[in-house]
């Protein structure tokens, strides 16, 4: 699969504001981003890459900032080379999960190692968003319950949630290098019981979840949020990121829609995750 690179620069460059530049391009089909030193690298399907968008929002994007962009195609390479390249760095969440990389050395001790060679999926534990879950996970009483992992990435919220227990997962993404990406980690961590699916909310149709957990984008959680609430069993808890705190009440509000009871949320700057009940 082909994909566009668009490199941003923002001037003057703060990191908070490429945060909101990737989630308002996440809106537009972009879904992987990686911070430079004067902006935002980010990635989208060759078919899916629509300028028209792109421009108009540049024009509309909510900070006073200058921003500039160029874009070139690229052909499918071996990302884990690329990161290699610019690793991330390992990172300790909740004093209790390290994530780090496969060529990472000297990595630190903590009660679930999670190795995730992330290629170009989303989810590596450095996002609010994928942290915020991560923090909620780690509070859960996962053993013996089904679980579903929307938006899966790189596979690692899956990963953990089967260290602590849960079973019967299933994994789903509407991108083929990220289910792909899931299926090598998964397997590096020497996880079973995890079932990787490629596609969206039509996958949902017949199945049955006490956890369900979605860390997306405001706008396809708004659109599919009956299907989550649909798939959960009576008393199940969906929890979701990839938003602001300023769109809680849009989120809550079609959450009563289906049936479900906002009951707590958690921040990291300005990103959010919620706990919502189905009553």
């Amino acid at each position: 699969m082909d994909y566009i690179e668009v490199n941003f620069i923002i001037e003057p460059f703060e990191e908070y504001i490429s945060d909101v530049l990737a989630a308002e391009l996440g809106e537009i089909g972009f879904n992987s981003f990686v911070t430079s030193e004067v902006g935002l690298v980010a990635y989208i399907t060759k078919n899916e890459f629509d300028e028209t968008k792109l421009k108009t929002l540049m024009v509309e994007f909510p900070i006073e900032a200058a921003i500039e962009y160029t874009f070139v195609q690229i052909e499918s390479k071996n990302w884990n080379e690329e990161w290699e390249k610019n690793f991330f760095e390992p990172i300790v969440i909740g004093n209790e999960c390290v994530i780090h990389s496969s060529f990472h050395k000297n990595v630190p001790v903590a009660k679930y190692d999670i190795i995730i060679d992330p290629k170009m999926a989303f989810g590596t534990g450095h996002h609010e968003t994928t942290s915020l879950v991560i923090g909620q996970l780690l509070l859960m009483d996962l053993a013996g319950k089904t679980l579903l992992d929307m938006g899966c990435g790189t596979a690692v919220l899956a990963i953990l949630a089967a260290m602590r227990g849960a079973k019967d997962i299933v994994a789903i993404d509407i991108d083929t290098w990220c289910t792909e990406n899931s299926i090598e980690n998964i397997s590096i961590n020497n996880i079973e019981g995890i079932d990787v699916q490629l596609g969206g909310a039509e996958l949902l149709d017949g199945l049955k979840f006490d956890i369900v957990i979605a860390n997306i984008n405001r706008n396809i959680l708004l659109a599919d949020m009956e299907q989550y609430a649909t798939c959960l069993s009576k008393g199940g808890e969906l929890y979701m990121s990839g938003f602001y705190k300023e769109d809680i009440p849009l989120i809550e509000a079609e959450a009563n829609k289906n049936g479900l009871t906002l009951v707590d949320f958690k921040e990291k700057n300005n990103w959010v995750v919620v706990k919502t009940i189905k009553m």
